[in-house]
């Protein structure tokens, strides 16, 4: 069983798509769980409503796409189970564990005012991981710190009070798409940029999102070529397209003799991929009713998944 959780920092975008989602769509098991991980939003400074508002758009789009809706759910409906098995996790992690996790490093850079929860949300993320049993969790090279992290409290937990919760392997995915900002391709297109002029987001309009590609950054020559290194404009571009086509890059590549024509198919491309989940997603947006059934029946199926190794962690550590 694998488990995979997407952060509603910002507005899902076609990376995201192309990148994850619609894998989880195509390959996930019957078994296998996706959640908005809404409560990793709040380690820095937010808007609720805002907030709020994404993680009711992501819990969309993740059904829109084809993902069964009995396989997702919101972490925060979980809040009261994650707070208890987060604290009993906490007693089992040092302080050095968490402290020298990476991108808490990266993040927090020595600055004074930095919320606590980004020192231990990797602690929340194995509650996350360990409530459900999950043996597996695909995740980025980024990510792998914390899934070893999991693992480590998982195997001194069961070994000091007695056997509770499953060991998961971090499993990288294989690779999907690498999207890129349209405007600078040196960097991962991102939910959370500032600059959205070269994000191309799941609910934006067919026309916003051609305009967007026709704008795309590409390079000084004129015939489109897949290299990645020195060409990373235009090879982002035929990646976009090869993901939307089934195609390869370089097919692609030979197929398009100048940027205008290339930019002209990954356009039309991107905005057929998007269009069935963009309509879906708005017809569930338009729908408070069945979003808030799908979210409850989601809870309620996470929770009592989770149940009985919450109750055996607190019964084992003393508190049950």
């Amino acid at each position: 069983m694998r488990i995979s959780g997407i952060t509603p920092s910002g507005h899902p975008q076609l990376g995201n798509y192309l990148g994850a989602i619609s894998r989880w769509a195509a390959e996930g098991g019957p078994s296998d769980l996706y959640f908005v991980s809404d409560l990793h939003g709040m380690t820095t400074t937010h808007n609720p409503a805002g907030l709020r508002s994404r993680t009711s758009e992501m819990l969309a789009v993740l059904i829109a796409s084809g993902i069964a809706p009995e396989r997702v759910f919101v972490q925060s409906d979980l809040a009261r189970e994650l707070g208890a098995l987060t604290w009993i996790l906490e007693c089992t992690c040092s302080y050095g564990e968490a402290a020298r996790m990476i991108q808490f490093k990266e993040k927090a850079g020595g600055r004074s005012g930095v919320r606590l929860s980004l020192l231990t949300y990797p602690v929340l993320m194995a509650a996350d991981i360990l409530l459900q049993g999950a043996d597996e969790v695909p995740v980025g090279e980024d990510q792998q710190q914390h899934v070893e992290l999991t693992r480590a409290l998982a195997r001194r937990f069961n070994s000091t009070y007695g056997e509770v919760f499953a060991v998961p392997e971090a499993v990288l995915p294989l690779t999907g798409a690498r999207v890129r900002d349209l405007a600078d391709p040196t960097r991962k297109m991102s939910k959370s940029a500032r600059d959205a002029a070269g994000v191309v987001f799941v609910l934006d309009e067919p026309d916003l999102v051609r305009r967007k590609i026709r704008r795309a950054v590409t390079d000084a020559e004129t015939v489109p070529a897949y290299d990645p290194e020195r060409r990373p404009g235009v090879s982002n571009l035929l990646e976009i397209l090869a993901a939307c086509s089934g195609t390869t890059p370089r097919e692609e590549a030979e197929r398009h003799g100048s940027y205008g024509a290339l930019k002209a198919a990954v356009a039309e491309a991107v905005v057929e991929t998007l269009r069935p989940i963009r309509e879906r997603t708005l017809e569930l947006l338009a729908d408070p009713a069945e979003l808030e059934q799908v979210r409850k029946a989601g809870a309620a199926r996470a929770a009592d998944r989770g149940e009985h190794r919450l109750s055996s962690a607190l019964r084992l550590i003393g508190a049950g």
